[in-house]
């Protein structure tokens, strides 16, 4: 059922059994573990079913590290951030759970075994099962194509599925809709987690909408799943009980702020013969269903022996290179040269009789997501600016460290060793990252780690089943309890997360 809160008497009061804060990718996975049940689930969105300016100004806040466009990341309506999401889907490595001694604050409380079933199960609700993300006898067979193995031992292939994507309002928002034990309050904004027993019991929500509006919510049992930013700063808000905010007794709210460097434009894989680098690598590939795509991931014995952050590489198909056509840029101009020169080394002369008598060769762009150390400086806290609704603004100090440049350089040198071990072509490196990172860096819309697992609440947030520590009924759902990023995309593993909570809360209210 959908209630639109601007449309209630005031001071209106729900009794329900789960409180979910947040319409998005992780909240709405676990309000329909429920659908069909007894339990009685109230799923609590600041938005409407369509984006609204004044709504999706709240979003704003204070950027002091690395210049970051917070409000551009997300989206405040049903759905969240899954109505832009770009349906990138692989789950994270096995060494990404690790506690790894070269990556301080590493390790979650359970190893990827403990997801494995989630994962399947979340594959399904972003529409790309069956899963198919490390068989690449698979990929061969439906590709037509064999795919190489790694000739320096320093690289691994991975495949990345590609949801519609699937935009989580839009897909489910009529099961939400029609469903008898699941309320959906749209353009509600919880405005405080209200505590009792010195900050021990979470009580009630307090909401208002942007007309003025007040209205309250009881449940047995509360969970905060607005995002990986706004979920610390709802933490840090709801002070009332707790001066320094709900869940930060020890100052972890917020702290770990992570994201996944995206490095495009460092490189270019430039190609005599495309039909070397199988169509997998440079394209999507549809198959049962679903796109695919080929990614260069390091290896984990590589990853152990020197001591790196995960990494993940991808290219794409950008242009071509002909004899009578002027190179545009000046590296263009050296990647003609290079091709013009070294054609016979690069192309055998039966596929040269048949190409194009003009056509050079091709190049590709490289793109490169980067796994960042956990790092308690790189934080979300509250600034002095308040929003429409008279609440604080986040202040954003996003920070990279010279570990995390490292780390990346070294795979881009690895990607340069492998593509020519392969011969697959010749890599040229911009140099960009090689003395420090640039000015501006671009990140994927990854918000994590702000609210991160761990058991011992000094070093955590929420425990393994995503409690907050302190707290007998206030859960936290999203990629903000991640305590290590890997370099994989996190929607998928939010997703098998959030069906992981919701299994356990079902075990405690069913």
């Amino acid at each position: 059922m959908f209630i639109d809160t601007r449309s209630l008497p005031d001071l209106s009061k729900f009794e329900t059994d789960v409180a979910i804060i947040g319409g998005g990718p992780a909240g709405i996975s676990i309000a329909r573990t429920f659908d069909g049940t007894s339990t009685r689930v109230c799923l609590i969105e600041s938005g409407g079913l369509t984006p609204e300016a004044q709504t999706q100004a709240l979003y704003d806040g204070e950027s002091v590290g690395i210049a970051y466009p917070v409000i551009a990341h997300r989206l405040r309506f049903l759905g969240g951030s899954s109505n832009h999401w770009g349906g990138f889907c692989r789950p994270l490595d096995a060494i990404d759970f690790e506690q790894r001694e070269w990556v301080p604050h590493s390790g979650w409380p359970f190893s990827k075994e403990t997801l494995l079933p989630y994962y399947d199960r979340a594959s399904e609700v972003v529409e790309v099962a069956p899963p198919r993300f490390e068989d690449k006898t698979y990929w061969e067979r439906v590709t037509g194509e064999p795919l190489p193995d790694s000739v320096t031992g320093r690289m691994q292939v991975r495949f990345v599925h590609f949801s519609p994507p699937t935009h989580f309002g839009e897909r489910y928002g009529s099961e939400l809709e029609q469903s008898k034990n699941i309320e959906v309050l749209l353009n509600a904004n919880v405005v405080n987690i209200a505590a009792v027993g010195e900050g021990r019991h979470v009580d009630q929500l307090q909401l208002q909408t942007l007309s003025g509006l007040r209205h309250s919510v009881r449940a047995r049992v509360y969970v905060l799943a607005t995002g990986g930013l706004e979920n610390a700063r709802m933490l840090l808000l709801s002070n009332d009980s707790m001066p320094h905010g709900l869940g930060n007794q020890h100052d972890m709210v917020g702290r770990f702020f992570m994201e996944h460097p995206h490095l495009s434009g460092f490189a270019e894989l430039v190609v005599a013969d495309i039909l070397r680098l199988p169509g997998i690598y440079r394209t999507r590939v549809f198959a049962d269903g679903r796109y695919a795509t080929a990614a260069f991931n390091p290896s984990e014995s590589f990853l152990r022996e020197r001591r790196l952050l995960n990494c993940t590489f991808m290219a794409g198909q950008a242009g071509d290179y002909h004899s009578n056509v002027a190179p545009n840029w000046e590296r263009a101009g050296l990647h003609r040269d290079m091709l013009e020169a070294a054609r016979h080394f690069l192309i055998d002369d039966r596929r040269a009789a048949i190409l194009p008598s003009t056509l050079l060769g091709h190049w590709l762009g490289l793109g490169c997501a980067c796994e960042q150390v956990p790092n308690p400086d790189s934080r979300v806290t509250l600034s002095t600016q308040r929003d429409a609704l008279g609440l604080q603004r986040l202040r954003l100090d996003w920070r990279l460290t010279e570990q995390d440049r490292l780390s990346a350089l070294e795979h881009m040198r690895s990607l340069v060793m492998e593509i020519g071990a392969l011969d697959i072509g010749r890599v040229f490196n911009s140099g960009e990252y090689d003395s420090a990172w640039p000015q501006v860096v671009g990140g994927g819309s990854h918000h994590m780690g702000t609210t991160r697992m761990h058991d011992d609440p000094r070093q955590g947030v929420v425990d393994r089943h995503c409690k907050v520590h302190g707290i007998d009924n206030l859960f936290v759902a999203g990629s903000s309890v991640f305590p290590t990023g890997g370099a994989s995309n996190p929607t998928l593993t939010l997703v098998a997360l959030a069906l992981r909570l919701g299994d356990h809360l079902k075990s405690l209210v069913g």
